[in-house]
């Protein structure tokens, strides 16, 4: 069984009375990060040293055990060792530690006590020494004993760094952090503003793994500015992706009653918003509104294109846009499913992408133009994605 040890109990340097574990992080807190990245070590157990329970520490400790985890606050090393299973393998990570998943990772998969450590001389003032001129890097494994052994200390230590020394004491291996996760930015940081500028580089890590140049090109910078001025007044999953809702439906309405080209704009707007709403059910760890956010960013370009050929072709008595749009939303579904299968590349549609393009063309009023632009985009990708199939 895996465990995870997390402190909240340094101020923060620049938020008078706010603790450093609960400054605003990649959409959530700092500390909900934290127990992201155990729980992706399949972690069945927080337990948190707290030095005091703050409002925004009491809704993050229990939004992280709203992701199917016993989250437990404690005060001393007794009283962690009280709560934690006695066979229970101990991931602690530093206060304000900003690291990776594979970092954390590497250190659960070591075999008694280990710290990660970097050679003193490159290490931040805020890295504890230990022996041999190295400095923990905020990452340690350690075996419950070491709790029993910082017990029997005198309770006005440090915990943290009592816990790093009964380890290094007891020989714990020596784990060097390696370069890759020094340039992810890895490090303890108690700044505010600090932490929002890491915050936006994961996710901007986080949406790099979608190719697609729409996402490379409008998500990650959207994401990049609005999730961290989402996350910095604690506005809901729930807020955003009802606002997307919202937006879409406006949309659709309005394309219904004739205005097609700002019909199509709220939709857009729409589903940006649920694009955003999206990457924040992901890092609260949210899977439901996760699913439901993809499932609208899908339906609602459908929608929306073919509600937009209805209107132009009741408008002009034709039946050509709706065959256009049909062929468009059929070879858009089909790109999709193959594109799932195979990889992306970067130039392929994705449904967002393909509302982007339809949009101008609607606003100039020449939205069957438009539609066979879209349709001619999903067919090139579909035609892509088919053929990749094949050769794989």
């Amino acid at each position: 069984m895996l465990a995870g040890l997390l402190f909240a109990t340094h101020e923060a340097d620049d938020r008078s009375g706010m603790l450093a574990a609960t400054l605003p992080f990649a959409a959530a807190t700092l500390i909900e990060y934290q127990a992201r990245l155990l729980l992706a070590c399949d972690a069945a157990q927080i337990v948190v040293v707290v030095s005091r329970l703050t409002p925004e520490l009491i809704g993050a400790l229990a939004r992280i055990g709203r992701r199917g985890v016993a989250v437990d606050t404690v005060r001393s090393a007794a009283d962690a060792l009280a709560k934690l299973h006695p066979l229970a393998r101990v991931v602690m990570i530093a206060d304000g530690l900003v690291t990776t998943e594979g970092v954390v990772s590497a250190l659960a998969g070591e075999p008694g006590d280990a710290l990660l450590v970097v050679p003193g001389a490159q290490a931040s003032p805020l890295f504890e020494r230990v022996g041999g001129g190295a400095a923990w890097a905020g990452v340690a494994r350690i075996e419950p004993g070491r709790l029993a052994d910082a017990a029997r200390l005198p309770e006005d230590y440090d915990l943290q760094s009592t816990l790093v020394h009964t380890a290094e004491q007891a020989g714990a291996r020596h784990v060097a952090l390696r370069l890759d996760g020094m340039e992810m930015g890895h490090g303890i940081e108690r700044r505010a503003v600090a932490l929002e500028e890491r915050g936006r580089a994961v996710l901007s890590a986080s949406m790099a793994l979608r190719p697609s140049w729409f996402e490379r090109l409008v998500l990650r910078p959207l994401a990049r500015t609005a999730i961290p001025w989402i996350a910095r007044r604690g506005i809901g999953t729930e807020a955003c992706s009802a606002g997307a809702g919202a937006a879409m439906l406006a949309g659709l309405a309005t394309i219904w009653f004739g205005a097609t080209g700002a019909g199509l704009a709220l939709v857009l707007l729409g589903v940006l918003a649920a694009e955003l709403a999206g990457a924040l059910a992901l890092f609260r760890d949210e899977p439901a509104l996760l699913r439901a956010n993809r499932v609208a960013i899908l339906v609602a370009p459908a929608l929306a294109i073919l509600l937009l050929a209805q209107v132009v072709d009741a408008q002009a008595a034709t039946t050509s846009a709706r065959l256009l749009a049909l062929s468009a939303v059929l070879a858009g579904g089909v790109g999709e499913r193959a594109a799932s299968a195979t990889g992306r590349r970067p130039w392929w549609g994705v449904a967002p992408a393909y509302l982007a393009l339809l949009t101008p063309f609607a606003l100039l009023g020449y939205p069957t133009v438009g539609i066979a632009a879209v349709g001619l985009y999903a067919a090139a990708t579909v035609i892509a994605a088919v053929e990749r199939l094949r050769q794989t």
